[in-house]
């Protein structure tokens, strides 16, 4: 790689570094190279830091990137006119983000041309839950998207991009997840995220806002609706993490284990990236491929480990019955829900609809062939049904009711 990379950049990457905006994607605290492939054959890198020029310099297999993004020279192209396409060909795949996708959206973010209200954004937010890693796009009603167990606001990027016209769209990365902050000893539990989320509403001066959860989001997203009603416009659940309804046989053995032991690394990364590939259907290509990324990268770090293993025992662990039970509770959700199953999930099989009928007469329930992330796998099946479902009661015709009365 290194020989063949020594001729000009193309006027297209050389036009996308050219207008890095740093007010779009807050500069890590560390140079961090990210690799711009062309059509697998040619590449370079670009350095960001804060304080210095930005310029593209052949690649090196010396030096490997931070972050890598594949595109054909059309689709360079494209994006270097409008970074829209980019976004289109990052969803139909003829853009590739692999390793870092914090770093490597971000960056696309940081050079979609001049600020406009509402366009695509990352940053860090300091809120009384600690230091939250978020990105937003759009402009309207905010809708604020929680990942699921081991995943990133990444996995929400397809979902900003489709409500964005409409809504405010903010994904985060939960405490303990992605490039939020991580404490040690934190609960991590859903009151924990909830809060962590009330925080974030809190901080970027919003009343009230509505919700979607995927998996162990769902069940933050939930908990955010209990705890505190009046923030909460509507609550969308995709294949949301629910209480254990079967015995828990080792629950005992458990609760006995102390999830900072994931402080320690008992296997070197390429053991644990085999054996996490292995698992995963489809971890070589397109989204899950990115999603496996975004979770070693948080994995292969101690607080980011720890962080996994208590949320992993919080959600086996978590009671369904009695006074603060979860199935109990849950009949006193007061915002209206979306529930999305996807009839393939292995994690949360669509049985568990027939309990939440019990508990929320009211739902509305949707079913899809998929597994356990609708919003990629069924992108558009989920993001149409999510529309139509915040479209009945928008927050601002909700405000406007209220300076009335």
């Amino acid at each position: 790689m290194t020989s063949s990379m020594s001729s000009e950049p193309p006027p297209s990457l050389q036009a996308l570094v050219a207008r890095f905006d740093e007010r779009a994607f807050e500069l890590p605290d560390r140079p961090a190279r990210v690799r711009l492939s062309v059509g697998g054959s040619r590449a370079w890198d670009v350095m960001l830091a804060a304080g210095q020029p930005r310029r593209l310099v052949p690649a090196s297999d010396r030096d490997p990137p931070a972050a890598e993004l594949r595109a054909d020279e059309g689709t360079w192209v494209e994006m270097a006119r409008d970074l829209r396409h980019g976004m289109r060909a990052f969803r139909e795949g003829r853009l590739r983000v692999r390793r870092n996708l914090h770093l490597g959206v971000g960056f696309l973010a940081a050079t979609g041309g001049p600020q406009e209200p509402g366009r695509l954004r990352f940053r860090q937010v300091g809120t009384s839950a600690g230091s939250l890693s978020i990105l937003e796009a759009g402009q309207g009603d905010p809708v604020v998207m929680l990942h699921g167990l081991g995943a990133t606001k990444a996995s929400f990027l397809p979902t900003v991009a489709a409500l964005a016209g409409a809504h405010r769209a903010i994904a985060l990365d939960l405490p303990g997840f992605g490039d939020s902050d991580k404490p040690i000893g934190a609960p991590y539990d859903a009151a924990f995220f909830a809060r962590s989320v009330i925080a974030l509403l809190d901080a970027l001066g919003l009343e009230r806002a509505h919700v979607i959860g995927n998996s162990m989001g769902g069940r933050a997203a939930l908990e955010v609706g209990l705890l505190a009603p009046t923030r909460v416009g509507r609550i969308a659940l995709l294949s949301t993490s629910l209480a254990w309804i079967r015995p828990r046989p080792w629950a005992p053995y458990l609760r006995l284990v102390r999830p900072e032991l994931g402080l320690l690394q008992p296997a070197p990364r390429p053991v644990v990236e085999l054996v996490v590939r292995r698992l995963i259907p489809g971890a070589t290509r397109g989204w899950t491929a990115a999603g496996v990324d975004e979770f070693l990268r948080a994995y292969m770090t101690p607080r980011g480990r720890a962080a996994f293993y208590a949320a992993a025992r919080q959600i086996y662990l978590e009671e369904p019955d009695g006074d603060r039970g979860f199935w109990p509770r849950l009949r006193a959700l007061e915002p209206a829900t979306l529930f999305v199953w996807g009839r393939r999930d292995p994690l949360v099989p669509l049985a568990f609809a027939r309990h939440v009928e019990e508990a929320l007469p009211a739902a509305r329930h949707v079913e899809l062939d998929c597994g356990h992330v609708p919003q990629l796998e069924r992108p558009s099946d989920t993001h149409r049904a999510i529309r139509r479902f915040f479209a009945e009661a928008p927050l601002s015709a909700t405000r406007r009711k209220r300076k009335v009365a």
